[in-house]
Parts: structure tokens; sequence; C-alpha cells
């Protein structure tokens, strides 16, 4: 491991999924005085033009606005200089470096109603702060 640990979350259009749990895991880094030594990292195989709708509006909820973000692709290279790479159920990646992947399988988010947003929103929140705690963990004791 490097001296800054590097989590990413991925998905095909990085519009939806990839960036909730980014921005959740922003606050992470923030709340848990992480800064510096974690570097996030995400995007997507395919990307989307924008962020989904529903999901900027549901975010909202929480005083998180991602209404200034864009979807961007993200390379085989970036994801391998990672240490977790999150996936959203939707990916096909093979990675050929030492890294550790976990697929959530969620729900897509595009199109849904605001009840089904907000379930996805929660269990991504809870799915953040348990990689956080292992991050977290991993961070002290290098």
């Amino acid at each position: 491991m490097t001296d800054t640990f590097r989590v990413a979350f991925v998905c095909v259009q990085n519009a939806g999924r990839s960036q909730m749990s980014t921005a959740f895991a922003e606050r992470e880094v923030a709340e848990r005085g992480l800064d510096g030594r974690v570097e996030i990292v995400t995007g997507g195989t395919d990307p989307a033009d924008h962020v989904h709708p529903e999901v900027v509006e549901i975010m909202r909820e929480l005083d998180i606005d991602l209404s200034d973000r864009t979807p961007h692709e993200i390379s085989t290279a970036e994801l391998e200089a990672c240490d977790i790479v999150a996936t959203m159920g939707c990916s096909t990646l093979s990675l050929d470096a030492d890294v550790e992947v976990r697929d959530w399988a969620l729900s897509d988010p595009d199109g849904r109603d605001t009840a089904a947003v907000r379930e996805i929103r929660d269990d991504i929140r809870e799915r953040v702060a348990t990689v956080f705690d292992d991050i977290e963990a991993r961070v002290e004791a290098a």
C-alpha cells in the first residue's frame, strides 16, 4: 500500500450509484479526519452526460449537491492503482492488479421513483460507512 489509500466507486454511467457513493465517501474522509490519507476515485465504463436528476434531488435531502458533477470515464490503470474498488453491481471489470473488489449489486436509480431512490441512497450510505470503518483501521495501522 502507498502512503495514500485509494478507494474507487465505479458503475457503468457514473451518474447515480457511484456519484452517491463518492459524495458519502467525501463526507467520511472529512468527518474521520482522513484528508490527505485517503484518495477517492470515481468513474464509469460508459459515462452518461449528466448525473441522474432523481439522484441529484434525493441527495439534496441530505444537503449534498451533486448538480455540478459530471460523469467521466475511468481507466483500468486508474482502478488498478486503487486499494479497494467498489462496483455498483453492473461491472464487468477484470483487474490484474492486487486490488480488493467489492461488488455491491445495487439497483439502478435511473428513472426510479423517489422512495426507491431514497432506499438505494440509504443502502449506499451504510455500505460506504462500512468501507470506511475498514479503511480507517488500515490507515491507522499503516
